[in-house]
């Protein structure tokens, strides 16, 4: 089976799970490092440092944007980086630069979702170029991404961007969760945020290498700083532009929320690696294999991801939609198996909402489900769950086929 092949098989999923909805697209980076393992495989390419052995997998991951919940992947794409970036870089067309994904993984991926109602693209600021801004809004196709840097602007009074925030009237203020992060000492908090929002036009730089591009943009513009950080923390300062028009308060802090369903990305990519299925511990000795092998550990993760997001019962996900029959059937044996006597101990759910699954798989994770102290189960319990899940599943579908000789 091709990488392709594999890509396909998940974007037909996704096809028939968004009809008529507005989803949202969010797009980023991960490098799948190697250098352990530099010696015997074949066929990788450089990674972040540029000496490391590794590849690296962009994919584009669907969510509902009215209930979060996660819907798969419409597009990955997959490169080895074969040479450094020479002196000229900056003066090549967007076409030949590998910032060139953040353009064509966002049309590919429009492809597969033309049914839906609606669609957002989200990216961090690496997804700060112009040429994406001007290539991908279109009528039903909006963007949500976040600033890299300052840009000159067309206006009366401020030359850039930042002018023009720094004397914008703050618009209100929320409340909002921001989620612990261990790798660069981020503590979970409840954060208070200053809004503002405003339309703005921003200027073709000069270094862009597109002369089709469009002289000027006009986007809206929403930012989020937060007040009294507490001491030790890097204080939220998000400046986000979007194509979605902004005229209230309400709005901005809509945008902001979208925004934030960006962590379902960063989680994904921590459940294919030492959160979940660990995939730069393979022992697989060719690059093309370790390239399959990592598509189907990104959608395993993403498996897990829809499993966090519908534990709930909030989405309209269905189990049959991550689920085969034969696997259904198996769900229900093996919740008579671990369902207990009390109320308690009993799975909640209908057995048509994909919640209904996630308690099962989260118990065959280890979850206990009647301990207040323990919350809902996570992506590494989830992940747990589910790799016990494909075993046993594995294990049942082998007697099967004993028993019938």
């Amino acid at each position: 089976m091709t990488p392709n092949r594999i890509i396909h098989t998940e974007q037909a999923r996704v096809k028939a799970l968004i009809s008529e909805r507005h989803v949202l697209a969010i797009q980023d980076t991960t490098e799948n490092n190697y250098q352990s393992k530099a010696g015997r495989v074949k066929g990788l390419g450089t990674v972040g440092n540029g000496t490391d052995a590794g590849f690296f997998l962009h994919p584009l991951i669907v969510l509902d944007a009215h209930t979060g919940g996660a819907i798969g992947c419409a597009e990955v794409t997959v490169w080895n980086r074969t040479k450094e970036a020479d002196e000229q870089y900056q003066q090549l067309p967007i076409e030949e630069k590998e910032s060139y994904r953040w353009i064509s993984t966002a049309e590919s991926g429009a492809k597969v979702l033309s049914k839906a109602a609606s669609v957002t693209f989200i990216g961090d600021r690496e997804s700060d170029i112009y040429e994406y801004m001007d290539r991908i809004p279109k009528q039903n196709t909006h963007i949500i991404t976040r600033t890299r840097c300052d840009r000159l602007i067309v206006h009366s009074d401020y030359r850039t961007l930042y002018d023009y925030l720094d004397n914008t009237k703050e618009a209100g203020r929320i409340s909002v969760s921001i989620r612990g992060d261990e790798r660069i000492e981020r503590q979970k908090r409840e954060a208070l945020l200053s809004i503002k929002y405003g339309e703005i036009e921003i200027k073709r730089p000069k270094k862009c290498t597109d002369k089709c591009a469009s002289p000027s943009i006009k986007l809206w513009v929403v930012e989020a700083k937060e007040i009294e950080c507490p001491a030790g923390q890097d204080p939220i300062h998000w400046r986000l532009y979007t194509s979605h028009p902004v005229a209230s308060f309400e709005q901005a802090q809509q945008i902001i929320i979208w925004y934030q369903m960006r962590w379902n990305i960063e989680q994904v990519f921590r459940t294919t690696k030492s959160k979940g299925f660990d995939i730069e511990q393979s022992q697989v000795e060719s690059g093309e294999s370790l390239m399959k092998l990592s598509l189907f550990a990104l959608f395993a993760a993403l498996k897990v991801i829809q499993l966090v997001t519908a534990r709930d019962g909030s989405t309209e996900l269905k189990t049959s939609d991550l689920f085969t029959p034969d696997e259904q059937v198996f769900l229900r044996g093996l919740l008579v198996r671990i369902q207990g006597k009390t109320i308690k101990q009993q799975n909640p759910y209908p057995e048509d909402n994909l919640a209904w699954a996630a308690w099962i798989i989260a118990r065959l994770g280890g979850w206990h489900c009647y301990t207040k102290s323990e919350g809902p189960p996570g992506p590494v319990i989830l992940a747990r769950g589910l790799k016990k899940f494909h075993e046993m599943f594995c294990g049942w579908n082998l007697y099967k086929l004993m028993s019938a000789e």
